[in-house]
């Protein structure tokens, strides 16, 4: 459940965030197109960079 909830954590903002500053950008194209160039954007951000920082902020209390 912690997993989660940092995930949750991160992937709101993010999508919030990517979907309001993509909508100008990405207007044009059909929802099935948007999700696909949102999704694999927010997918990697997660991995590799705000995964990573929750895991060093949040670490010792996942391990619990």
């Amino acid at each position: 459940w912690k997993v989660w909830m940092l995930t949750v954590a991160a992937l709101y903002p993010l999508v919030a965030v990517g979907v309001t500053v993509a909508a100008p950008v990405l207007e044009r194209l059909p929802a099935a197109g948007r999700f696909a160039v949102i999704v694999p954007v927010m997918v990697a951000l997660v991995v590799w960079v705000v995964g990573p920082l929750l895991h060093r902020l949040f670490g010792s209390w996942l391990l619990r």
